[in-house]
């Protein structure tokens, strides 16, 4: 086993390798953990039941110094068995009932992804001109930085704190000003958070908003399903049915097989019908009103 500590402290068995960078020291780290006592085979303390692990920052969220430790050590989709000694895990106290004193603990970890945000709150606090001063490059890793964080958000269902990460990178992209022939980077980072805005404010049922940042997606790309699809969504919310009709025809027409597409054309029909119904009948209760007036009056 390697020894992560230096002094047997952490001990690590790699057993999937993962790819790309080390873990950064400020991250915000989403892993999948169980921890077992030796001999036990049931975990005495493990987050593999939760669809959606808690993000945890490294230095605030991460309470034993092992974890945090072999977490630096890893890599985007490792998995790895550690062994934290006491000074490692517990101390010398344990953690009763759970955790006798002075115990070795293992603990399988498994590291799903990690964002770093310390990058990119500095850069974000920074004024328009500092910012200027940084190459292009710069600004647009940290507004995927910013979008990752919206991303993961979004997945938590935490519609409104998502929002707030996707418009600062939109907000990044937009006051930066690029040489023409890098002005394609920029728009090609701009039209992900254009779609991810417009899809939350789907789920804010914001419908207004919603078609407004899916029609600024598609002026960067006129043929994009997704921002058709997303614009016909918020046009069937308003009732603007020939509006949805024609997003959700243009979107077909790029992907004509699509399920969610295709349903969504069998909704709109569906709600059409049933708008038509509603018209037919308050019309004829309106002039059925106007045929009893007359009856009335001639008698």
């Amino acid at each position: 086993m390697l020894d992560i500590s230096g002094d047997r402290g952490v001990l690590k068995d790699v057993i999937r390798e993962g790819a790309g960078d080390l873990v950064a020291p400020d991250a915000s780290v989403l892993v999948k953990y169980s921890g077992y006592l030796e001999h036990m085979d049931r975990p005495f303390d493990s987050n593999y039941f939760r669809k959606t692990p808690r993000l945890m920052k490294l230095g605030e969220d991460i309470t034993l110094w092992g974890m945090e430790l072999g977490l630096l050590s890893m890599r985007r989709g490792e998995l790895a068995r550690f062994l934290f000694k006491p000074n490692y895990a517990y101390g010398t106290l344990g953690c009763p009932p759970l955790i006798p004193p002075n115990t070795t603990v293992l603990f399988e970890i498994e590291l799903l992804d990690f964002l770093d945000s310390a990058e990119s709150d500095k850069f974000c606090a920074l004024s328009a001109e500092q910012q200027d001063q940084y190459p292009l490059q710069k600004v647009l890793k940290v507004a995927a930085t910013e979008r990752e964080f919206g991303n993961y958000l979004f997945r938590q269902n935490r519609f409104c704190d998502a929002k707030v990460r996707y418009k600062r990178a939109l907000l990044l992209l937009r006051r930066r000003s690029a040489p023409s022939e890098a002005q394609h980077l920029v728009e090609a980072a701009k039209l992900p958070v254009l779609l991810n805005l417009s899809f939350t404010y789907l789920k804010l049922d914001r419908p207004t908003i919603a078609l407004r940042y899916g029609e600024q997606a598609l002026i960067i790309d006129q043929k994009n399903a997704k921002a058709l699809f997303r614009c016909g969504q918020a046009c069937l919310l308003l009732t603007e049915y020939q509006k949805a009709r024609d997003f959700l025809v243009r979107a077909q027409r790029e992907q004509p097989f699509n399920h969610d597409i295709n349903n969504e054309l069998k909704k709109l029909a569906s709600d059409y019908r049933d708008y038509v119904d509603k018209e037919k009948e308050m019309w004829h209760r309106m002039f059925a009103r106007c045929g009893d007036g007359s009856t009335a009056g001639e008698s």
